[in-house]
């Protein structure tokens, strides 16, 4: 498993000492550890039986991809959220409480008023399938309800730490609401600042229904996205949350998504 090399450069107490690098560490897991993992694909969610469009899109008809970050917010989200307001493309977050959502609860607060999907990725980026079941319902239950306190709105998404999950991790994530999400599309971004090589692998792996995964508190990641937002919309590409991806269907409590 790869391991954080690399702290952001912050202002105050945050990524200071070992505690605060092993919630950041092994942010991503190229799914090879689910390869024997039951997931649903977007495109199976979806009705062809309802003609009414959700929203500006309809991704039956249009080439949707949806790009979602993790593991925020942080120092670099407020320039990321400018980006995607003057290109009018909405993202997915996935967020994490210690250190970041309690840290930067203004920038939660921005996420959901300007359109994003925000989402849960657990209170400290323990590796759910550790931990016994309360543990695992700490870790879900602490982040949405502050997200919740924030927002006004109860997340019911979430990303497991590195992508790991199981029967235990799926069966109290439906008992709380949540449907899992991983991703088809990733950069690999934990172990690079260069941004040329950021975009070059998204747009590598990037199709349609696709969900890109990349980190916003990487400071190569950032200065990319103008890049491949650019590029997937040369190439056809709309926009879309996930949420949105997965329209007129819906997320199912308890299900994995990718």
């Amino acid at each position: 498993m790869p391991f954080l090399t690399r702290k952001m450069r912050r202002p105050g107490a945050a990524f200071r000492g070992a505690s605060a690098l092993a919630a950041v560490a092994a942010l991503t897991l190229p799914l090879s550890g689910c390869a024997q993992l039951e997931t649903t694909a977007p495109s199976a969610v979806r009705t062809t039986d309802v003609r009414a469009r959700f929203g500006t899109v309809d991704c039956r008809e249009a080439k949707c991809i949806a790009l979602t970050f993790d593991a925020g917010p942080g120092e670099n989200s407020a320039r990321l959220l400018d980006i995607l307001k003057d290109e009018q493309v909405p993202a997915t977050f996935f967020l994490l409480g210690a250190r970041h959502i309690d840290t930067y609860p203004e920038l939660v607060r921005r996420m959901a008023d300007e359109g994003h999907e925000v989402a849960s990725h657990t209170w400290t980026h323990r590796i759910l399938t550790e931990l016994e079941p309360d543990e695992i319902r700490e870790e879900l239950r602490r982040t949405n309800e502050e997200i919740e306190r924030l927002t006004g709105r109860r997340p019911t998404l979430m990303r497991p730490p590195q992508g790991r999950t199981n029967d235990t991790v799926q069966a109290i994530s439906r008992e709380l609401g949540l449907s899992e999400v991983l991703w088809s599309v990733t950069a690999k971004d934990y172990r690079t600042t260069d941004s040329g090589l950021i975009t070059r692998r998204v747009l590598a792996q990037a199709s349609r229904d696709g969900i890109i995964l990349l980190h916003d508190i990487y400071d190569g990641t950032v200065p990319a996205v103008p890049g491949i937002i650019d590029a997937l919309k040369k190439r056809g590409y709309v926009f879309v949350t996930v949420p949105q991806l997965l329209a007129p269907g819906r997320a199912e409590p308890g299900k994995v998504y990718r």
